[in-house]
C-alpha cells in the first residue's frame, strides 16, 4: 500500500479544487492506497497537511493552477501538474508520482518541472524564478488575477441587484433608487466593491509574476487605468464641453498588471547592496516601481490602450444593433466552452465592460448563457437517469443548484467524464440561450448571471430572460442525452459484432 499526499487548487477556488481532490481520493481508495489531499480553495486551506503526513508520504501530487509553496516537500518525490489533470486522469498521476524527481533544497525553485513536462504532465504555475514558458506564466498570472477579482464582482453585482430589485423605482430611463434611501446606501456600497475589480485584477496579476513586491505596483497602476478622469493627460472633451476620463477597463488592467509584474520582478533581480536588500521589497520596489509603471501608463500607454478599448467597445456596441445574433452566438459559445475557464472569463469581462455603454444588453446575452451548462446537465440526469452513474446523478443535483446561482463550473464533472458529447451540448445550449436573450431584448445591469440576478430584479424583461435560460438548458439536456444514446448504441453494435 502506497501513501500519497496532495494539494489541489484552482484560480476561482470553487469547483475544480474540490473535484480534483475527490477524484484523487476515490482513485486511491479503489487501488487500496492512502492519500490525504489539502485543498486551497476560495474559503482557505482545508485538510491541511501536517509534518507527519509529509514525512510518511511516498509521493506528492500537486494538481494546481495557482502558485503553491513546495519548500515543505524537500526530499520527497513531487509531481506538479494542472488541476484539470487531477480530475481527468488521477490514476496516471499517482503512477507517475512514484517515479517523479525528488525535490532538493528550497533554492531549487521547481527545477523538477522540466522532467514533469517531458513525462507528459502539464505543470502548474511555475515558481517565482521559474524556467517555464512565458506563455504559461502569463496564463497563470491572469487566472490568479481573475480568481481574486471574482469575489468583488459577485459582492458588488449582487448588492447592486438587491438595491435595484428591492429599492428601485421605475423611471423613464429604466430603474432608479431614490436619493437618501437605505437602498441607495446599499447601491453605493455595491458600486464601491465593483470599482475595486480593476485594481485587484491588475494587482494580483503583478503579484503572481513578482510575488508580494508586485502587488502595490499593480494595484496602484490598475486603479489609474480605471480612473482616467483624475489625470488631465488622460481626459478628453466631449462635444458638450464635459471632461471625460480615458479609462481602459479590464484590458488596461491586464496589460498594466503584466508590465507591473515584470518591472517589479526585474527590480528584485538587481544586485542590490546587502545593506539595501532588506528595504527593497517594502520601500524601493513599491515607490519606484509604482512611479515607473504609473507614469508609463499616464504619459505613454494610456491613450493608445484607451483607443483600443474604445474601439473594441464600439465594435461590440455596433453589433448589438446590426449583428446581435452573431454577437450572441459568439458570447454563448465562449461562455459555455470551458465553464469558468479563460475563454469563459474573456466573454464575461467583455460583457461586463459593456454595461456602462449599452445598459447591459451584451451582459444580458452572457447572463442567459452562464447557467445553461450546469442546469442542462442537471436536467439530463433527471430526465434519463440510467445513462449516468450514481456519482454523476449526485453531481447533477449539485449542478442544478450551482446553475441557479450562475456558477457555470457545476457542469465540469460531466465535461471531464465525457467531453466529446457534453462540451458541444453545452455550447449549443449556451448559444441558443444567448440568441434568444438578444431576440427578447434582455438587459442585465449587474456583472453576474443566472436566475439569481433575475430574481433580484437586475434583468429585464424578466420573462424573456427566464425563457432564454430554460430553452437553452433544455437544448443542452436533450442534445447531451441524444449524443450519449448514440454512443451507447454504437458501443452495443461493436460488442455484438
Amino acid at each position: 500500500m502506497k501513501k500519497y499526499i496532495g494539494i489541489t487548487a484552482c484560480p476561482t477556488g470553487i469547483a475544480h479544487t474540490y473535484m480534483a481532490a475527490e477524484k484523487l481520493e476515490e482513485t486511491a481508495k479503489e487501488a487500496g492506497d492512502q492519500i490525504k489531499v489539502e485543498t486551497q480553495g476560495s474559503i482557505g486551506v482545508e485538510n491541511e497537511l501536517t509534518a507527519e503526513d509529509i514525512r510518511e508520504a511516498d509521493a506528492v501530487i500537486i494538481a494546481a493552477d495557482t502558485e503553491v509553496d513546495l519548500s515543505r516537500f524537500d526530499g520527497k518525490r513531487v509531481l506538479v501538474t494542472g488541476v484539470q489533470d487531477g480530475i481527468a486522469r488521477p490514476a496516471e498521476l499517482m503512477e507517475k508520482a512514484l517515479s517523479a524527481p525528488v525535490r532538493g533544497g528550497a533554492k531549487e525553485d521547481l527545477e523538477t518541472e522540466p522532467a514533469e513536462v517531458s513525462a507528459g504532465v502539464t505543470p502548474a504555475k511555475p515558481g517565482k524564478d521559474d524556467k517555464g514558458s512565458v506563455g504559461h506564466t502569463l496564463y497563470a498570472a491572469l487566472m490568479a488575477g481573475v480568481s481574486h477579482m471574482i469575489p468583488f464582482v459577485v459582492c458588488g453585482g449582487i448588492m447592486i441587484a438587491l438595491a435595484l430589485g428591492i429599492g428601485g423605482k421605475p423611471t423613464a430611463g429604466g430603474v432608479a433608487v431614490p436619493e437618501g434611501s437605505f437602498w441607495q446606501t446599499i447601491l453605493q456600497i455595491g458600486t464601491l466593491a465593483f470599482s475595486l475589480m480593476i485594481p485587484v485584477l491588475a494587482g494580483f496579476i503583478a503579484q503572481a509574476i513578482a510575488d508580494r513586491p508586485g502587488l502595490v505596483v499593480g494595484m496602484v497602476s490598475g486603479f489609474i487605468a480605471n480612473s482616467g478622469d483624475q489625470f488631465p493627460y488622460l481626459t478628453t472633451t466631449a462635444p458638450d464641453g464635459a471632461k471625460t476620463g480615458l479609462n481602459t477597463g479590464f484590458i488596461g488592467a491586464i496589460i498594466i498588471g503584466i508590465i507591473a509584474g515584470y518591472v517589479a520582478k526585474w527590480m528584485r533581480k538587481i544586485p542590490w547592496h546587502e545593506y539595501v536588500k532588506p528595504i527593497v521589497p517594502i520601500l524601493i520596489i513599491p515607490i519606484f516601481g509604482t512611479a515607473v509603471v504609473s507614469l508609463l501608463y499616464v504619459y505613454v500607454l494610456g491613450r493608445p490602450l484607451a483607443a483600443l478599448f474604445n474601439g473594441l467597445t464600439n465594435f461590440l456596441a455596433s453589433m448589438t444593433t446590426s449583428s446581435i445574433v452573431i454577437l450572441a452566438i459568439i458570447i454563448g459559445l465562449m461562455v459555455s466552452f470551458d465553464m469558468g475557464g479563460p475563454v469563459n472569463k474573456v466573454a464575461f469581462l467583455f460583457a461586463g465592460g459593456m454595461i456602462a455603454v449599452d445598459q447591459g444588453k451584451v451582459m444580458g446575452l452572457a447572463a442567459a448563457a452562464i447557467p445553461v451548462a450546469p442546469l442542462g446537465m442537471g436536467l439530463a440526469t433527471l430526465i434519463d437517469r440510467h445513462l449516468f452513474t450514481k456519482q454523476e446523478r449526485d453531481a447533477g443535483i449539485a449542478a442544478l443548484f450551482m446553475g441557479l446561482f450562475g456558477i457555470t463550473e457545476g457542469a465540469i464533472p460531466f465535461a471531464a467524464a465525457d467531453p466529446a458529447r457534453v462540451i458541444p451540448s453545452n455550447m449549443v445550449g449556451g448559444a441558443v440561450a444567448a440568441v434568444l436573450a438578444g431576440m427578447f431584448g434582455v438587459h442585465d445591469v449587474v456583472m453576474h448571471g443566472g436566475p439569481i440576478v433575475g430574481v433580484l430584479g437586475a434583468c429585464s424583461p424578466i420573462l424573456g430572460f427566464f425563457a432564454a435560460i430554460i430553452i437553452g438548458a433544455l437544448v443542452t439536456a436533450f442534445m447531451s442525452l441524444a449524443l450519449k444514446k448514440a454512443a451507447a448504441r454504437k458501443k452495443e453494435r461493436a460488442v455484438a459484432a
